[in-house]
């Protein structure tokens, strides 16, 4: 069984934002494998669909960024996954908006999510795929700008990095990880 996480803060307030971008990608996914997040429990909104590669589930947490890894150990606990079947997308400062960059592991790189999961997975060992937001303008402050809404200018890049973040997944489920890293890192 895969888990798909997708992190973002729950409330219309926070749709569309930069830091929503791993619920987007969550939604895509849903509605391309017409699979309604329409299941509640563990502080998450999710589905289960049945693949020809196996069973995934979709994840939002809905404990807003920070608390994030509340929602997703309980719900590893409860359906016996393995850390090495997870993936977690998620927003990313340090890349050019609508970029991707695939990891195996690593830092939180100061995201208070990717902290949060460390801190209750216990490792820093796990698969990502981080969308690129870029860095605030000079003069704005981080917190704003992460939870401001994409500009017109962004629309395009945002939309092609969602179906890339969606194919990435897609193959994850019949390819090891470390191949789907150099397939969609050098695109």
């Amino acid at each position: 069984m895969k888990l798909i996480i997708g992190l973002g803060n729950p409330g219309k307030q926070y749709e569309h934002t930069r830091h929503n971008i791993g619920f987007e990608c969550i939604d895509a996914l849903a509605k391309k494998w017409d699979a309604p997040l329409n299941q509640m429990k563990f502080n998450g909104m999710y589905a289960t669909v049945h693949r020809p590669e196996g069973k995934v589930i979709l994840l939002k947490p809905l404990t807003y960024m920070n608390l994030s890894g509340e929602s997703v150990r309980p719900l590893m606990d409860y359906f016996d996954i393995d850390i090495e079947d997870i993936i977690v997308i998620y927003d990313d400062l340090d890349l050019d908006t609508g970029k991707l960059r695939l990891r195996q592991k690593g830092s939180a790189g100061g995201h208070n999510g990717i902290k949060s999961l460390i801190q209750h997975l216990g490792t820093q060992e796990f698969n990502r795929i981080r969308v690129g937001i870029s860095r605030p303008p000079a003069g704005m402050k981080v917190a704003d700008y992460v939870l401001a809404k994409f500009t017109k200018e962004d629309d395009s890049a945002i939309d092609q990095a969602i179906d890339k973040t969606v194919s990435a997944v897609e193959v994850s489920l019949s390819k090891k990880f470390l191949d789907v890293m150099s397939e969609f890192n050098g695109a």
